[in-house]
């Protein structure tokens, strides 16, 4: 049924039930898993006047994120090779991730994204988004959503 499916994490505890699901159900199908963890890019001030970071601290926190994200995509695949099930980690730099989501997923002929939805309600939503949601509305992927 489902050859390739990519996961998309961040760590979240949420996100960390969309892995597991991805890896069971790789191992119900004999399918492989794509692990993704997309890293922001720190972001530059918008505004005239804004106070600019010093350089070296932004190349120091974008470290820190990916060797956060590093750590992530590891824990995933070492689970996801304890069960049985092929993996393979991918970490991308990007602002914009809902796109990073999908190119990922066509680029390494996925038939499957597994993601977990935030839960963002109210004006938390209507002020941040959501990536599950664009994932939705653009990939013509079949997207599993878990809560």
């Amino acid at each position: 049924m489902y050859e390739r499916i990519l996961v998309a994490t961040d760590g979240s505890t949420l996100s960390r039930k969309a892995t597991r699901s991805a890896i069971a159900m790789a191992a119900l199908t004999g399918g492989q898993i794509v692990v993704l963890h997309v890293v922001p890019r720190y972001p530059v001030s918008y505004f005239e006047g804004g106070n600019a970071v010093d350089n070296s601290m932004v190349a120091g926190l974008e470290k820190q994120w990916a060797n956060a994200a590093q750590s992530v995509v590891e824990a995933v695949t070492a689970s996801a090779l304890a069960s049985g099930v092929k993996a393979k980690a991918v970490i991308r730099v990007s602002d914009l991730v809902a796109e990073t989501i999908i190119s990922t997923a066509k680029k390494n002929s996925c038939d499957l994204i597994v993601m977990a939805s935030h839960g963002r309600k109210g004006i938390r939503r209507l002020l941040m988004g959501s990536e599950t949601l664009q994932v939705l509305t653009h990939s013509h992927i079949p997207v599993l959503v878990l809560r």
